[in-house]
């Protein structure tokens, strides 16, 4: 079986040439996004208001910058600061893509999604699936939330929003700064200014954090890895010096790989594309080595997991003063 590697085209992110083929289609794809943005902003398409603040998570380019880490983060922040939240996701990728669907711990990957599986796993809030995510907030507030965070949802406009976070990487940014396909734009740059938080994603970096003016930094941190079949989790520094398979079927399965080497650890590199869903020969490298991969892989792996198999689990740490600035922001909104 073959494994598909990372689908983001290498020109994207380096000085590489853009194929003639993609030069043409971007101002086609850049003419369409401005065309939909000017119907809502004027009204022809109109927003749709829901009774409680509403959190969009999201970034202008394709593919991951840690929004689902921030998800994570944001949700535990807001259940210490005494809100009811519940999580709107797509749920990208899962099969009966058009039906609504509650998620918890234990729903199927295929039939939840992988990102909305580790959400709900991981924080144990309501999570509703759907195409439309004005239904999926709807459905949440019937379920007692009083504050609606939706993962990935920037370019999701029927749904009005009060608070806007765009999650950008701290070392691919915005690549060459072109429109879908020829670069990894889904809306121009000029976009992004206009949410109210920007957070750089600095990845795991033993200096402070570098930002720029009016930015947030994000670190996230790896300590440990949880065998998938069970048992105590063990240190990062027990696989140190050592060589371990490494999965990463993630947007940008670099800095996972890049985190673990921070550790001591040699990797052997295995990329997947986002989302992929995995079967055990996937993971047949051959070799008795210890096998590690991030949540949002491991959650859809338990089914073949072996001993030597491990999740390692990501923690994103933000200023303490950006939760001030943007509890105080939703508290002035009402809490309701």
């Amino acid at each position: 079986m073959s494994r598909p590697g990372p689908q983001t085209p290498s020109y994207w992110y380096d000085d590489g040439p853009v194929p003639l083929p993609a030069r043409l289609v971007a101002p086609l794809y850049g003419a369409a996004i401005g065309l939909r943005r000017w119907l809502y902003r004027h009204g022809l398409l109109r927003r749709r208001q829901v009774p409680v603040p509403v959190i969009v998570i999201g970034n202008v380019t394709a593919g991951g910058t840690g929004k689902t880490p921030l998800t994570i983060a944001l949700v535990q922040r807001l259940r210490e600061a005494g809100w009811n939240p519940g999580v709107a996701s797509r749920g990208y990728g899962r099969e009966e893509s058009s039906r609504a669907r509650w998620i918890d711990a234990d729903t199927p990957v295929e039939l939840g999604g992988d990102e909305p599986l580790l959400i709900a796993h991981k924080t144990g809030v309501p999570v509703r699936v759907d195409r439309d995510r004005v239904a999926a907030a709807r459905a949440l507030i019937e379920a007692g939330c009083n504050v609606i965070v939706c993962d990935d949802g920037l370019q999701h406009y029927r749904l009005a929003r009060d608070i806007e976070i765009e999650v950008v990487d701290a070392q691919r940014r915005y690549g060459n700064g072109l429109m879908l396909p020829a670069g990894p734009l889904r809306e121009p740059v000029a976009r992004a200014r206009e949410c109210d938080f920007r957070v750089v994603n600095l990845g795991q970096v033993a200096e402070p954090p570098q930002s720029g003016f009016g930015e947030w930094p994000m670190r996230v941190r790896i300590e440990g890895a949880q065998p998938l079949t069970g048992g105590r989790e063990r240190p990062l520094s027990a696989f140190s010096g050592q060589r371990v398979h490494a999965v990463a079927g993630i947007g940008h399965p670099q800095r996972f790989f890049a985190m673990l080497r921070g550790h001591g650890i040699g990797v052997v590199p295995h990329a997947f594309a986002d989302h992929h869903r995995y079967q055990s020969e996937d993971l047949d490298f051959g070799s008795g080595l210890p096998v590690l991969m991030t949540e949002k892989d491991a959650i859809k792996c338990h089914g073949f997991a072996r001993d030597w198999h491990y999740s390692v689990p990501l923690h994103a740490d933000l200023p303490a003063a950006f939760w001030i600035a943007l509890l105080d922001r939703l508290g002035k909104l009402g809490q309701g």
